[in-house]
């Protein structure tokens, strides 16, 4: 019996012994799981924020476009129209100045084209089109597109004296610049310390 007893000790000593190396296994494995664990969290809890703030980059920048579009949407077929509304212009201004010793029928005709320019304008107004007609201002080259300089005494340098064509634009933006004439002064530059009575 005592050998039955003795190796029954051997056996639960044996069985103890692996019983303590798998919870020494079990409490490394599970430490290195929850590691991993925490590791793959905090990743996937940044690719969750990086996902989210491209989103909201994404719906402002579709914002903002789509914003551009309302504003400027309009612009290519406003470009179009603006030879049109220069004609109607011209057709007015080539009329008589005088309506009432006209003719009837040129009466009629200058009075409709004059309409007609007139409510073009009001669409153009209506949609966010503006008409630039820089008379008297300051020469601005964002607006303005100088085509000859009239030298003159009266005015300072760098004002609009004439204006060729009008220009338009929609908010800040040039859909044609104004063609104008600037005020130059009259008096030829002159170097310092010059003797002209020589």
């Amino acid at each position: 019996m005592t050998d039955k007893k003795q190796s029954k000790s051997e056996e639960i000593d044996l069985d103890d012994l692996t019983e303590e190396a798998i919870d020494s296994e079990s409490e490394e494995t599970t430490k290195e799981p929850v590691e991993t664990l925490e590791e793959q969290v905090s990743e996937l809890k940044d690719q969750l924020l990086r996902s989210v703030a491209e989103l909201d980059n994404y719906r402002k920048r579709a914002e903002r476009e789509k914003e551009q579009l309302r504003k400027f949407g309009i612009a290519n077929f406003a470009k179009d129209l603006l030879s049109a509304a220069d004609n109607l212009r011209r057709a007015v201004e080539s009329g008589p100045s005088d309506l009432e010793g006209a003719d009837e029928s040129v009466k009629n005709l200058i009075v409709g084209v004059q309409m007609t320019e007139k409510e073009l304008l009001n669409a153009f107004e209506k949609n966010g089109v503006r008409k630039i007609d820089p008379t008297g201002e300051k020469f601005d080259y964002n607006f303005h597109q100088a085509m000859f300089e009239v030298e003159t005494d009266k005015e300072e340098p760098g004002l609009v004296m004439q204006v060729l064509q009008p220009g338009y634009a929609i908010e800040d933006r040039v859909l044609r610049a104004a063609m104008v004439g600037v005020s130059k002064s009259n008096t030829p530059d002159q170097p310092e310390g010059v003797d002209e009575k020589v």
